[in-house]
């Protein structure tokens, strides 16, 4: 099983991930991942990466696909995997291509957690987070006992960066820009499958299993 996990930012692909590798076997694969295992052993790559990144630039699709097609060719590859982050524009989703092509082979599903952006905004802005263990709460559909203060450790809770309205909406309008027209591209090759990603976790869960299963 090859899949490539899609959906914007906030619908929830962290926790499916988890479940999904954890049902069915497969390797997690995501750049991030990769980026940081390449800096730690100061391979080849992992040098050119940790140059641009310490420059504030972006690192170019050769260098992030290189180390794509290094990872694929691991041993633990051979029983399946799920690609997270990667491809995030058409010129990699190309690029992928042609490395399994290569390989005599193919993406089994490019599965999409779709969810309404207004929806996710809401979701997202309203997340804060403990300074102490790291409990997650929600100022509308989980908040705390006593405002900003953590149930479990009773730490001050904060509000991420990442979480702030105006980041919220820049991460929204990349994803439109680079990352959403994959759904068009797989979608020519047979393989989207898209599951509502606003239902309860479980609900969520369930129709993936359920997808994935049929592959």
């Amino acid at each position: 099983m090859k899949i490539v996990l899609l959906g914007p930012p906030g619908a929830g692909k962290g926790t499916q991930a988890e479940a999904i590798i954890k049902r069915f076997g497969i390797v997690h694969i995501s750049t991030g991942d990769i980026f940081r295992k390449n800096i730690k052993e100061n391979t080849p790559l992992g040098l050119k990466v940790k140059e641009y990144t310490q420059k504030g630039l972006l690192v170019p699709d050769e260098v992030t696909v290189s180390m794509v097609a290094q990872r694929l060719e691991e041993d633990d590859c051979k029983a399946g995997y799920m690609l997270d982050g990667f491809p995030r524009t058409i010129n990699q989703a190309v690029e992928l291509d042609k490395i399994l092509n290569k390989a005599g082979e193919k993406l089994d599903c490019a599965l999409v957690i779709t969810a309404d952006y207004a929806k996710l905004t809401e979701r997202i802005v309203g997340r804060r987070i403990c300074k102490g263990c790291a409990a997650t709460y929600h100022v509308t559909f989980n908040p705390p006992q006593k405002q900003d203060v953590c149930d479990k450790c009773g730490s001050e809770l904060y509000q991420r960066d990442d979480d702030k309205e105006a980041t919220v909406v820049k991460r929204l309008e990349e994803y439109d820009e680079k990352t959403a027209p994959l759904i068009d591209y797989y979608e020519k090759q047979g393989i989207v499958k898209k599951v509502d990603g606003q239902q309860s976790i479980s609900a969520v869960e369930k129709d993936i299993a359920d997808i994935l299963s049929a592959l």
